[in-house]
């Protein structure tokens, strides 16, 4: 297993770079995990960071919420994931590791900085999987 968990880690070394290149500082860090079954993606803080659930907890009583650098960790078993390691395009693969990163945050129950951004995304990556030319999409407030 110890092997196995070794090539999946070299295998997926150059998507690992690739998102956190496509990312920028929106993420410390992008890292494979093996705890994931279900999700593609999670956020999770060093550890001594504030938890998403602290942050939340901070906004709802006003407090001001310093930045915490968080660390995008994907599951290489996920479907979604394994697509990301084919894609060519280099525009379309940016897309998709904001989605994920976004999703992350939504599932985490924080809040997305560019929500326009991460529905227009979202959209786009739809309508592209539907076969839709790219002048046919929506944009928000468009």
């Amino acid at each position: 297993q110890a092997q196995q968990k070794e090539e999946t880690e070299a295998d997926m070394k150059p998507v690992v770079e690739r998102i956190g290149k496509a990312l920028g500082d929106k993420a410390k860090e992008v890292r494979l995990t093996h705890r994931l079954v279900d999700s593609p993606a999670c956020l999770v803080t060093e550890q001594d960071g504030m938890s998403a659930n602290l942050e939340r907890v901070l906004r709802a009583a006003g407090q001001a919420v310093p930045n915490v650098p968080l660390v995008l960790e994907i599951n290489p078993e996920h479907p979604i994931v394994a697509r990301l390691k084919d894609e060519t395009d280099d525009a379309r693969f940016k897309d998709w590791s904001h989605i994920l990163f976004d999703q992350a945050m939504l599932a985490e129950g924080g809040h997305l900085d560019d929500p326009a951004g991460f529905v227009k995304r979202l959209n786009e990556l739809m309508l592209a999987m539907a076969g839709e030319p790219k002048s046919r999409i929506w944009t928000p407030g468009g």
